[in-house]
């Protein structure tokens, strides 16, 4: 546990002299995208449910904070909370339908719905349609201090980051947590044992997309846009990427697998082009081939002492 907390404090420090070092805007990229992919992984991870259609609740999230921000000039952690509680209804409705079903079902029902959510965004008149939702304002936090500025942005997102990193540490750790990972074990079991495994496992997907939809949201104001990619299936495969590359079922593997692809993505874009998405195809067959536990999964496996929970 000491060395957990290490991890964190580190963690903690870099976050803070980051963008003496590197490009704020880049760096706030990534850690959307590691809220994502930690939202994702709780899912994954925890409760053993593969979502093919995530991005539904971040893209949701998103085009409800940029419409609300740019139609009821509202502040902020307004436009940001009206987009979780809009992941948090769209996540209540397809897990409601999606959790009736196990395995590849269950995927593929999370795909579709999550197509029909991009077909809406792509046809409905306030969307933008293929140009997406331009020109949102970062606004001002509590109506007082501005975000125009990257550095302050930049610490806003950090916070944003922590509490939601911090809720899913706390539901991991919590008896609510280890019913999950029971039903992940061994779903009959916790049935027979009289846990009311549908619900559990609804409620889990619920606050999955909240926290997904807490990632799109905060991402649309430091971007300033929406657009379809956001809702894209591909963006869900990205994020079922990242969560593999940095290892599923622990807790800091999505943040290290988000930063690599993301960084990866950055670099790459202008060099090779569409070539981008052969090579993110190659990490992972290289991934799953190489080291299936993830980065982060095989450094612990590889650890001296590792009968502890997985951090």
């Amino acid at each position: 546990m000491r060395n957990v907390s290490w991890v964190y404090l580190i963690g903690a420090v870099l976050l803070l002299v980051a963008p003496t070092v590197f490009y704020p805007v880049l760096l706030m990229k990534v850690l959307c995208f590691a809220l994502f992919a930690c939202a994702f992984n709780l899912l994954l991870g925890y409760v053993g449910l593969l979502s093919f259609g995530h991005a539904a609740f971040l893209g949701s999230a998103a085009y409800t904070t940029g419409l609300a921000m740019t139609r009821l000039s509202i502040t902020p952690e307004l436009g940001i909370a009206l987009g979780v509680v809009m992941a948090a209804v769209l996540g209540l409705i397809v897990g409601a339908l999606a959790i009736r079903r196990q395995g590849i079902y269950f995927a593929m029902i999370t795909l579709a719905l999550a197509q029909m959510v991009y077909f809406f965004c792509l046809q409905a008149p306030f969307t933008g349609g293929e140009d997406g939702l331009q020109g949102v304002p970062r606004g001002k936090l509590l109506g007082v201090l501005s975000l125009e500025n990257d550095l302050v942005m930049y610490y806003f997102v950090v916070v944003v980051f922590v509490l939601g990193f911090w809720v899913i540490q706390r539901t991991i750790h919590s008896p609510f947590g280890q019913v999950l990972q029971a039903i992940r074990e061994n779903e009959a079991r916790a049935l027979s044992l009289g846990y009311h495994v549908d619900r559990y496992k609804l409620l889990a997907f619920v606050l999955s997309a909240a926290l997904a939809g807490l990632a799109g949201a905060t991402k649309t104001l430091v971007l300033g846009f929406a657009t379809l990619t956001d809702v894209h299936w591909a963006t869900s495969g990205e994020v079922v990427l990242m969560t593999l590359v940095g290892g599923v079922g622990t807790v800091v593997g999505p943040v290290i697998g988000a930063l690599v692809i993301v960084v990866l993505q950055n670099e790459l874009a202008d060099k090779v082009g569409p070539w981008v998405t052969v090579i993110m195809g190659l990490i992972f067959i290289a991934c799953v081939l190489a080291f299936r536990r993830g980065i982060v999964g095989e450094m612990l496996a590889r650890l001296p002492v590792n009968k502890g929970p997985r951090d």
